[in-house]
């Protein structure tokens, strides 16, 4: 472990190997490139302090370099034990960011690295999961005082943080990121569907065409993952507990079942709720042998990994990421992950192109905080339908796009009540 004045990484040699991945990403994240440009000239978070708690991934050095751009002081730590590319947090390190993130942490240096972020007194946090905010209002509520707002990236962070505003918890405004259309219909159904195969193939090097691939929950991550299992010639089974989300994947031309029908059935497993306990003792007992478990919740707590050991008599590291349980009447299961978010854990995470929408919608997130946070409610707030129109026409931009206009005619007819056969 390699530390200094503001930073503590796994190791800082690696540092070179971060400053390629981080130009890769760089290259293929056009929107927030143009954002950084318009930014070093109008530094609109000059005076703020940003602390952050995000996967510390290659497209997240490049958000970080663009909140510096920006005339921000940024702290940042992993949101996730498993999710940190160790080469990226020592590219960040060695360019003189302070960054408290490495990959395999134990729950309290998870903690640890959050509270050193916290303890930068930031004016503006950015959450992927909600840690940092509740930490915030927690054990390190001293440092809350000085925050104006802070944004949410994830669906389970959000679900937390509404609770908090409902209950009159939150002492400062949030956006939910997470909830902008070009974000979680681009990001989580794009970007979890294709990483998430891309982490269990990584950690398996399994055929997936002709497998049947059960996946808990129909979100938009869900739905994501579905699609992309379905075109590499998988068979589709989904769980679910909501019948909208059910009724919409059988419509779609899935199966839907309940988790005790599907657990006999499938070969691989992906939970994708933000719910614990989605997988327990009794679908271990009924899996198949060779079943391939895993998850891409933000939580660890979907499959109760404390059942699947109870019932086993063994377990031993296959291949990085991958871990063959042995059951007492001899079957083996395959944990990918330890249960953790298996695209960042076994994988990179979403590729870089979808990410440009996500954090650009953070950036802009935080600079209307920097502008109007004080003025806001100590609730959770979404982003502008302007917001997200500008980021689409921006990214359709940059892919060389381009879609029609109306005209003034059309306008007055559409907004013509009187119009009619």
């Amino acid at each position: 472990m390699d530390s200094g004045d503001g930073w503590k990484v796994a190791d800082i040699s690696l540092a070179e190997e971060g400053a390629r991945r981080v130009d890769w990403a760089r290259s293929r994240m056009p929107v927030l490139a143009k954002l950084r440009d318009e930014a070093i000239q109008t530094q609109p978070l000059a005076g703020m302090t940003v602390a952050g708690c995000l996967h510390v991934t290659k497209e997240t050095a490049v958000l970080i370099e663009t909140l510096k751009a920006a005339g921000a002081e940024v702290s940042w730590s992993g949101c996730n034990p498993l999710s940190t590319q160790d080469d990226v947090a020592a590219w960040l390190a060695q360019e003189g960011y302070s960054i408290y993130a490495w990959h395999g942490q134990s729950v309290e240096e998870f903690y640890w690295c959050i509270d050193r972020t916290i303890e930068a007194n930031p004016t503006l946090t950015l959450d992927d999961g909600a840690d940092l905010i509740v930490r915030i209002h927690g054990e390190m509520s001293d440092y809350a005082v000085g925050v104006i707002g802070g944004t949410e990236e994830t669906t389970t962070g959000v679900h937390r943080l509404r609770a908090m505003g409902e209950a009159g918890q939150l002492r400062y405004p949030v956006i939910a990121v997470n909830d902008a259309v070009t974000k979680w219909d681009f990001d989580n159904v794009y970007g979890t569907g294709q990483s998430t195969i891309d982490g269990i193939v990584r950690a398996t090097s399994v055929l997936i065409a002709g497998k049947t691939f059960v996946i808990a929950g129909y979100g938009h991550c869900g739905r994501g993952l579905a699609m992309r299992a379905r075109g590499m010639g998988a068979n589709v089974i989904i769980t679910e507990i909501d019948p909208l989300p059910a009724l919409r994947a059988v419509m779609d031309g899935f199966r839907v079942m309940r988790m005790d029908d599907a657990a006999k059935e499938g070969d691989i497993f992906c939970t994708a709720t933000g719910m614990k306990d989605v997988i327990v003792g009794r679908h271990f007992s009924d899996m198949k042998d060779g079943a391939i478990v895993c998850n891409t919740g933000h939580y660890d707590c979907e499959i109760n990994i404390e059942d699947l050991e109870t019932q086993s008599t063994g377990v031993r590291t296959i291949r990085a990421d991958n871990e063959e349980f042995t059951m007492k009447d001899g079957r083996q299961i395959f944990l990918l992950a330890r249960g953790r978010l298996v695209n960042l854990a076994a994988a990179e995470g979403h590729p870089s192109e979808v990410m440009d929408m996500s954090f650009a919608n953070q950036y802009l997130a935080l600079c209307r905080l920097a502008a109007e946070g004080k003025d806001m409610a100590p609730v959770v707030h979404d982003i502008t339908t302007e917001q997200d129109q500008q980021l689409a026409m921006k990214k359709l931009n940059t892919l060389g796009f381009e879609i029609d206009t109306l005209s003034e005619e059309q306008i007055a007819y559409h907004s013509d009540y009187t119009a009619g056969t």
